[in-house]
This record gives C-alpha cells, sequence and structure tokens, in this order.
C-alpha cells in the first residue's frame, strides 16, 4: 500500500480525536487477543480434563477414584467430586431438624449446583470483554472515519481546491480507520463464538458428571452407566 495512505501517514497527520481512536482500537485488539489466548488454553485444558473423567467410574473405591482425577485443585471435575463428598458428610452429621428442612438429593443437589455456578463464573470471565470489542469497534471506526473525513474537507475547503489529487489521500486515510475497527471486531466475535462453543461442550460433561455424583452419593451406585465394566464405588 502506498505510505500516502499508510497507518503512519494518517498518525502523523491525525488530530488528538483521530490519535486517540487509532490508540483505542489497538489496545482494544490486544485485549480481545490477550483473552482469546488465554481462554482457548483453558477451554483445551478442560476437554481434556471432561475426556478423562470417565476414568473416575472404572474404580474401586471412591478414594481410588479421586485420585485417577489428580490433584490439580483447578480440575472442576475432582472439585465437583470433593463438593459432593463433603455436602453427603455433612448432612449425615448434622442435626435432625436439618434433615427434616432439607433431604439429602436437595442437599447434595445444591452442593454440586454451586459449584458448578462457581465454575461456569470463572469458565466465562473475559468473554464479555470479547463482546464489547466485538459489538463496539466497527462504530469507534466508524467515529474515526467520520471525523478524519470532517477535518479533510474542511482542510480541502480552507485550500480552495477540490480536485481528486487533493480529496483521494485525507478520504483515504479516514476510511482506514473504518477498516481498522473491522480488524478489532472480527476477530473477537469469531473468538466469542468459539469459545462459547467450547465452554458450552464443558459444561455439558460436567454436569452430567454432577448428576452421576448425584446418583452415587444419594443412592451408592452411579445411574445409567453403559459401560459394563464400570463397578459401583465403594463410599469412603
Amino acid at each position: 500500500m502506498d505510505s500516502q495512505f499508510g497507518l503512519m501517514n494518517v498518525w502523523s497527520q491525525g488530530d488528538f480525536v483521530t490519535k486517540f481512536v487509532a490508540v483505542l482500537l489497538v489496545g482494544m485488539s490486544l485485549a480481545s487477543w490477550i483473552v482469546i489466548f488465554i481462554k482457548a488454553i483453558d477451554v483445551i485444558k478442560y476437554k481434556r480434563l471432561a475426556k478423562h473423567s470417565q476414568d473416575f467410574w472404572h474404580s474401586e473405591d471412591f478414594a481410588t477414584a479421586l485420585n485417577k482425577l489428580g490433584k490439580d485443585e483447578s480440575n472442576p471435575f475432582r472439585g465437583l467430586a470433593l463438593e459432593g463428598r463433603e455436602a453427603a458428610a455433612h448432612h449425615r452429621n448434622t442435626k435432625a431438624h436439618l434433615h427434616d428442612a432439607l433431604d439429602v438429593s436437595d442437599w447434595i443437589t445444591r452442593a454440586l449446583r454451586n459449584g458448578i455456578d462457581e465454575f461456569t463464573a470463572r469458565l466465562q470471565s473475559g468473554l464479555a470483554i470479547l463482546a464489547s470489542v466485538g459489538s463496539t469497534a466497527p462504530f469507534i471506526g466508524l467515529f474515526g472515519t467520520v471525523w478524519g473525513i470532517y477535518h479533510a474537507l474542511m482542510s480541502i475547503g480552507s485550500a480552495g481546491q477540490a480536485t481528486i489529487d487533493k480529496v483521494a489521500g485525507p478520504i483515504g486515510e479516514a476510511l482506514i480507520m473504518t477498516a481498522l475497527g473491522l480488524a478489532v471486531a472480527i476477530p473477537a466475535v469469531l473468538g466469542y463464538n468459539a469459545l462459547v462453543r467450547g465452554n458450552k461442550f464443558v459444561l455439558t460433561k460436567l454436569n452430567s458428571f454432577a448428576h452421576d455424583l448425584h446418583a452415587y452419593f444419594v443412592t451408592g451406585a452411579r445411574v445409567q452407566a453403559t459401560d459394563a465394566t464400570i463397578v459401583p464405588l465403594k463410599k469412603g
């Protein structure tokens, strides 16, 4: 691209507002790429943990099953298993009036639901940044374009010349701001959609795991186990 229409030319000839818009768009782009990179790593990690979570049910007792989930405290499947165990133990050891108010099924359901809600909030953190960038960047770029065209026309009017060679440069430089806004918004939107799909997959697996945990702590066995080799866990 000719230097006449380059970003450096826009920067050198732009006023404070134009430079501010350009810096804002660049900052939004950096923020969105950082979020995409970090959250993509998290999604890949949690998908791998979800794949290995089925090993939990191929164990003779709960302690062995818990060890198969590893020692990583950020593992949501391990966290749910611990939440369920603590809720079941707490319900057994509480006074009678708690049993009258809430049975063991409701108590464990509440504990598992709280664990899922906390993980969901952590999993979706940062997505608001991508949504905001994707929805506002095109308009910020358009604002920069309108501002640049306005000042270009003012300069042309003061010079008293409106030939194509005088108009093309300033107008082309202003239009670069629109292109910059789209270049910032498109990756943010695509990244947001990809992360939402990945998060949905992880949460589906986590909810299925929580359903099996609930059945185990209430009945002592996993419900609807399709693998015939799975042995009901011994509580421990």
